[in-house]
């Protein structure tokens, strides 16, 4: 039966491709110039296609002419090789170098944007979960639309250039081998005028003209993936050895009993806020304003800078760098230190057990295991410290708020031990729009007052792409953030509140520009002269605005520094 029906299918079958053929036949006769025009504008397309993927540079700054007036090594070795095979492997070379060419331009691509926002490439192995939180940034400061879109954006981008790029280099190979003698003798010439090239040096517009731009990126992304598979191990045994592992709880910060310890870290507050030119002035003013107004309430400070482990986000990286004392510049060393008994700053309270501990964390809204790492008692995130106001972009409260609620909650709370606090502000969060301002705080209430506030702000689409503004929005942000913890501290510190406050990470170059450093501003406040006794010797700058001069250090380094000047005896642990 099925034989009997394939029988009568078949012919009609047979017959409506041959239909099909014949009008395009006839209609290909009937149009030659049409027919030749599609098949140059195809071919124009598939070659520019493949040597702009083979010329796309991974950093914004180097999209330019020169970049694309190259002549890549990787297109003449390409073309003889599929010139040199027969049409089976040659399909398949040609396949699968469009979809290598389709990959490597999605890894340019996001190399650019890590490289513009985070200061680094992007790292294939670890920075994939990374993209929820960049979604999430994006529904954050631009609305959940703009959010939904560019996933849907990337979506299609990931899925069609491996497509686009692979049908191009198989088209063109088609078009090599149809035109076998010019395009050998193509081939030849490009190879030897590649050679002269790179002999000489030749130049245009700066970048070489002889290119071996894709072999070097793809080197290097294998690289980076063999480095960080080592890495990780290596790190784990780095993770394992501490100065003060073994210490006793009765010999860590013993110059340091009966203080109100605070941590505070302010997001984005790095070394261009005190020093750009565009930035500086309204800064400066604030710190120079915020040390009279401390000094006048019996407060003193010292300030100096450290380097900090990450730039332009991933702020957990440099809060964890600072407590523990390990340089943490990945995602893979973080979830490695998480989950160490390596000792960090503030367990070293907790270790004592002459303090209550607790973090103040608005920017955490959901579970935090790293609780246990920090040995917090308590931390209070997003929905625990009775915020009913409207969130700035990414942060959930503006600091004063936070601070207040925190002043509420906790600091104000009786106890039998003193309190030491791990506190992360938010507000100068890009993209710096909008941005809080002061109110009286005793009209803080539940937070409903900023409504008001924050729908007279800026949009964050006014702000995002323009340089100057940000610049200026980001050092109004900075100015906010400090004036909020500075208040707080003359309205709510007392004889034994020691203060330590410090940024993060620098702002995205954006704002901080290209090559800027890593270094962010540290400081230590507080009444009892003592205190600030212990840390004469690290010649750190008076007031609230380190020198440009004053001494960097490492963030790293933070941790066995503070420990050791506050009488910490070390008891190293080796694993």
């Amino acid at each position: 039966m099925s034989e009997t029906l394939a029988e009568t299918t078949s012919p009609e079958a047979e017959v409506t491709e041959a239909e099909k053929a014949s009008r395009y036949a006839r209609w290909r006769d009937a149009h030659p110039t049409a027919v030749r025009n599609t098949r140059w504008t195809l071919n124009t397309l598939a070659a520019l296609l493949v040597l702009g993927a083979l010329l796309l540079p991974n950093k914004i700054t180097n999209l330019h002419a020169g970049e694309f007036l190259r002549l890549p090594a990787e297109a003449i070795l390409g073309a003889a090789l599929v010139l040199a095979l027969p049409r089976r492997p040659r399909l398949a070379v040609a396949v699968a170098a469009g979809v290598g060419l389709g990959v490597m331009t999605i890894l340019n691509l996001l190399d650019m944007g890590f490289n513009d926002y985070l200061g680094r490439a992007f790292n294939p192995v670890l920075d994939w979960e990374l993209l929820n939180d960049a979604q999430s940034y994006v529904a954050d400061s631009m609305g959940r639309g703009v959010a939904i879109a560019a996933m849907v954006a990337a979506i299609v981008l990931v899925l069609l250039v491996p497509t686009v790029m692979t049908l191009a280099t198989v088209r063109l190979s088609g078009l090599l081998t149809r035109h076998r003698q010019r395009a050998v003798r193509g081939t030849l010439v490009a190879a030897t005028v590649w050679i002269t090239c790179s002999a000489l040096g030749l130049q245009i517009l700066g970048p070489p003209l002889a290119s071996e731009h894709t072999a070097a990126l793809t080197g290097i992304q294998a690289q980076r993936v063999v480095s960080t598979l080592r890495d990780e191990a290596a790190f784990e045994k780095v993770a394992k050895v501490d100065a003060f592992g073994n210490t006793p709880g009765s010999q860590l910060v013993r110059d340091l009993r009966g203080k109100d310890m605070i941590f505070t870290f302010i997001e984005s507050y790095g070394r261009s806020a005190i020093e750009d030119p565009l930035i500086a002035p309204g800064v400066d003013k604030t710190l120079d304003t915020s040390t009279a107004a401390l000094a006048k309430a019996g407060f003193h400070a010292k300030s100096g800078w450290l380097t900090s482990a990450t730039y332009g986000g991933s702020s957990w990286l440099g809060h964890s760098t600072t407590l523990s004392g390990l340089w943490i510049d990945n995602q893979q060393r973080y979830r490695t230190v998480m989950a160490s008994n390596h000792l960090s700053l503030t367990k070293a309270f907790k270790k004592t057990g002459d303090w209550d501990t607790v973090g103040v964390m608005p920017g955490v809204q959901k579970g935090w295991p790293e609780q246990k790492y920090y040995g917090l008692d308590k931390v209070y995130n997003a929905f625990q410290l009775g915020y009913q106001g409207p969130k700035f972009s990414w942060s959930t409260m503006p600091d004063q708020y936070a601070l207040e609620a925190y002043q509420k909650q906790v600091h104000s709370k009786k106890r039998d031990k003193p309190l030491m606090s791990e506190i992360i502000l938010t507000s100068s969060h890009q993209p710096w729009a909008p941005i809080p301002k002061m109110v009286d705080w005793d009209d803080l209430g539940d937070g409903s007052i900023f409504k008001a506030i924050q729908k007279a702000g800026n949009k964050a689409s006014d702000i995002i792409a323009n340089p100057t503004r940000s610049k200026q929005e980001y050092g109004k942000s900075i100015s906010y953030s400090v004036t909020s913890l500075t208040q707080w501290l003359e309205r709510y510190g007392s004889d034994d509140t020691v203060l330590v406050f410090l940024g993060d990470h620098q702002p995205i170059a954006r704002v901080s520009g290209e090559n800027a450093s890593r270094d962010v501003p540290i400081s230590i406040v507080a009444k009892d002269p003592k205190v600030l006794a212990r840390i004469t010797s690290w010649n750190w700058t008076d007031g609230l605005k380190p020198a440009h001069d004053a001494p960097v250090w490492k963030m790293s380094a933070f941790r066995d520094r503070f420990l050791t000047a506050y009488g910490s005896t070390k008891h190293p642990s080796s694993g």
